[in-house]
């Protein structure tokens, strides 16, 4: 075999190589390059996230809307919303509190962490004015409930100062947050239309680094009807309208936003589909975004 032939194979064998290594570098079957994670864990998936489970047994008592994560390592939850309209029904007028009804609409966040269950957040609520208490429910305002916990810790259920500062009203733009800053506590944060309320909330299962679910809720409460059947009403609340949810997680040595796409929820509609009405474009679905209107007497 002559040195010129010796060299034509040597390049052919050289050329089908770097051939080869130039296709396994590609694939059109979700390789490692493709992976959607890899370079952008935030918006779509952790390599380690826990995904949330299909379908969850909704609680009997109330119309709501649920959106619940996993049980993983988040450090809370933020959303900002426009607050609800309200035409509530004649007919379920609360006998034991004139100008009150026995449907009160409420916009909160929450959690489970520790065996202890949180609802923080906004509630449809009598305010002070010129120092008295009005009998009827006029605005939205912070409270915060939560379980008793394993360490002794009671039950407790609590609102911010019935104080103009911390009043909220149908069409106001506001940010609700609760983070575990630290052991032992949630900080809370209302924020919109001028006004600001922030505390840290007692709640002795909620720990940085540990598992927890957290939520976002949107409700027509009945009054004295947890666990039972819900009752039948006309009340309506429109238009509730989330422009963004992310649940909060440590990653790279700061807490950042992930936001609350459909793959990060159980999606829950209580106690039938039939009483809600939601709607989201897909660029809203991707920032946790959608619209709800409740409705007891269904669509």
């Amino acid at each position: 075999m002559t040195i010129k032939k010796i060299f034509s194979i040597i390049l052919l064998l050289a050329t089908i190589t770097a051939t080869a290594v130039a296709c396994s570098g590609s694939s059109d079957d979700g390789g490692k390059k493709d992976d959607p994670t890899a370079g952008d864990p935030v918006n779509t998936f952790f390599n380690d996230e826990v995904r949330p489970p299909v379908s969850q047994q909704c609680f009997a008592g109330a119309y709501y809307r649920k959106v619940v994560s996993s049980n993983d390592l988040w450090l809370g939850i933020t959303g900002t919303v426009v607050l609800p309209t309200i035409d509530f029904d004649a007919d379920r007028a609360n006998p034991s509190k004139p100008g009150q009804y026995l449907d009160n609409p409420s916009v909160y966040l929450g959690g489970t962490m520790g065996g202890q269950e949180t609802d923080i957040g906004l509630t449809w609520e009598v305010v002070k004015e010129n120092g008295v208490v009005s009998a009827e429910r006029k605005a939205f305002r912070p409270f915060m409930r939560r379980t008793s916990h394993a360490s002794g810790q009671s039950a407790n259920y609590s609102n911010a100062p019935a104080e103009e500062r911390y009043y909220w009203y149908p069409g106001d733009i506001v940010t609700i947050s609760i983070e575990v800053a630290e052991e032992g506590k949630v900080h809370f944060t209302v924020d919109g239309a001028g006004k600001r309320y922030e505390t840290d909330y007692e709640c002795a299962g909620y720990k940085p680094g540990y598992r927890g679910v957290f939520k976002r809720v949107n409700a027509i409460d009945q009054v004295a009807n947890e666990g039972k059947p819900v009752q039948a009403t006309k009340t309506r609340v429109n238009g509730a309208k989330w422009q963004d949810s992310y649940l909060l997680r440590q990653y790279e040595g700061k807490v950042v936003k992930c936001p609350l796409h459909k793959g990060r929820f159980t999606d829950m509609r209580c106690p039938e589909t039939k009483y809600f009405n939601i709607t989201a474009t897909e660029a809203e679905s991707d920032r946790g975004g959608e619209t709800i209107t409740i409705s007891g007497a269904g669509f």
